[in-house]
């Protein structure tokens, strides 16, 4: 059944408010804001890169077989893909031995896992948890790529900040009003539609759980 069909609100709609207040503890964590305060260094910004490999290689692993889903199935588009910058990102962080030093917080293993399980198990769930990062790369990411490249001088859209560069998006905005469409659109009756939600907060809790680990890792000194 088609989304559209079950409630006079948008899907997209009720994703982003039903998500706001826990999207908004995870941007305004301590971790983020004294990230992009410029009160940490650039050590504290390739840690949280490194966590971000491990969230993005569990969304990405089953892109190949989800791709014919029909719930995740619209969702897994090329452009949006991450992994490989990251990679590049971490090459020019760490250098070319970055994967043998590369180790998961508890709090990261855990988001993995969930994205992991939702992938192989619930494409609705998966879908969520989609959402709650690509869509939020595409937006709030791009504030934390124009604070990396001021604080510590990386090229404008170049290695250490790619993964926020979606080379093949030319229109953001555009891009963002299509994804919105394919989530109104999503095949979920009213059940999933409530379950998918329930996932997206997680999700939220997930990603602030590893901020929170992260900013016990780098406390800032009196």
């Amino acid at each position: 059944m088609n989304a559209t069909d079950t409630s006079s609100t948008p899907f997209s709609t009720l994703l982003r408010t039903a998500s706001h207040e826990l999207h908004m503890e995870a941007n305004t964590s301590t971790f983020m804001s004294d990230l992009l305060g410029g009160r940490l260094g650039v050590e504290a910004y390739a840690r949280y890169t490194e966590q971000l490999w491990f969230v993005y290689e569990a969304l990405e692993a089953e892109t190949e077989r989800l791709a014919s889903d029909p719930v995740a199935g619209p969702f897994i588009q090329p452009e949006l893909l991450r992994r490989t910058a990251l990679e590049r990102d971490l090459a020019h962080l760490r250098g070319p031995d970055w994967r043998a030093t590369l180790t998961a917080l508890p709090s990261t293993q855990a988001y993995a896992a969930r994205v992991t399980e939702c992938a192989r198990t619930w494409p609705g769930g998966y879908v969520a948890h989609h959402y709650t990062r690509y869509l939020g790369d595409l937006s709030g990411g791009q504030v934390v790529r124009d604070k990396a490249e001021r604080a510590w001088g990386f090229a404008r859209k170049g290695d250490g900040v790619r993964f926020y560069v979606f080379e093949d998006i030319t229109n953001p905005a555009a891009f963002k009003r299509s994804y919105r469409e394919l989530l109104d659109g999503v095949l979920a009756d009213d059940l999933e539609q409530q379950r998918i939600i329930t996932e997206c907060k997680q999700a939220f809790t997930l990603n602030t759980a590893v901020f929170h680990a992260l900013a016990a890792e780098f406390p800032l000194t009196a």
